[in-house]
């Protein structure tokens, strides 16, 4: 069981007012075979959270720890996270000019393990997860996400997920941009991944929606940068029914 512990985590970035603190003390443990869904309003520190895990350069970890399975992930290169068992779906996937899906996934996964996989046990695999996915073959030939729709990007990053075969999984936003169609094929592609793998989910969204697809053992809202409330999934129906106003003062700006 790999075990992702992050704690009292803090993390700044620097702006045109300057340094400025994004999280500010975040406690929080997740285990292979559970789902988390970090839920909270704009601002409130969830994707720096989910950039800060994967080794983004532009977040300044002030002080606090995060570790899998004990081991520093904070003195990790990006690839050595990754080739830990450590996974990012991102809010706004980038392009990669001239690298076709197919090379990229076959690189990605030449680099995780360590070696080539097999050909045509290869092959095999990313059409079934195509397949699966509900993408064209013409797809696998395409730039990755160059011209790629809202949800033609997310299926790649859960195609990414199901072939890579990480131990944890940090989904920001996934459900962005999805219609009801694409929304429910992404959350079966989470849903196949956890369950032929044992993966660990930390799933950051705004919304209940996707936790109608994808079942959540813990519940974690997020408000100014800290962890303010936990419970089981009845708290994703109460945020749905009540939304965020009572984490604020009266009068308080929430962020839309």
């Amino acid at each position: 069981m790999a075990v992702l512990e992050i704690r009292d985590l803090h993390v700044t970035v620097e702006t045109d007012e300057g340094t400025t603190p994004i999280l500010n003390g975040v406690t929080l443990t997740v285990k292979t075979g559970e789902t988390h869904a970090i839920m909270g309003p704009n601002g409130s520190g969830k994707s720096t959270l989910a950039s800060t895990i994967a080794g983004h350069p532009k977040y300044n970890v002030t002080s606090g720890s995060i570790t899998l399975d004990g081991e520093d992930v904070l003195a990790m290169s990006v690839d050595e996270r990754a080739r830990a068992g450590l996974f990012l779906a991102m809010q706004y996937p980038v392009e990669i000019p001239g690298v076709t899906v197919t090379n990229f996934l076959r690189t990605a996964k030449t680099a995780i393990d360590g070696e080539a996989p097999a050909i045509r046990t290869w092959t095999k695999q990313v059409k079934e997860g195509m397949k699966n996915l509900r993408m064209d073959d013409k797809f696998a030939q395409r730039n990755v996400n160059e011209g790629f729709s809202g949800g033609e990007k997310k299926r790649h990053e859960i195609l990414q997920l199901e072939l890579l075969k990480p131990q944890l999984a940090i989904l920001d936003e996934t459900d962005s941009g999805l219609d009801v169609d694409a929304l429910k094929i992404v959350s079966e592609g989470v849903n196949r991944a956890k369950e032929n793998t044992g993966l660990g989910v930390l799933l950051i969204t705004h919304y209940t929606r996707i936790l109608r697809y994808i079942k959540p053992d813990h519940v974690h809202v997020m408000v100014k940068g800290q962890v303010v409330e936990e419970g089981g999934p009845e708290l994703a129906e109460r945020l749905e029914n009540e939304g965020y106003d009572r984490y604020f003062a009266p009068g308080e700006t929430i962020e839309a």
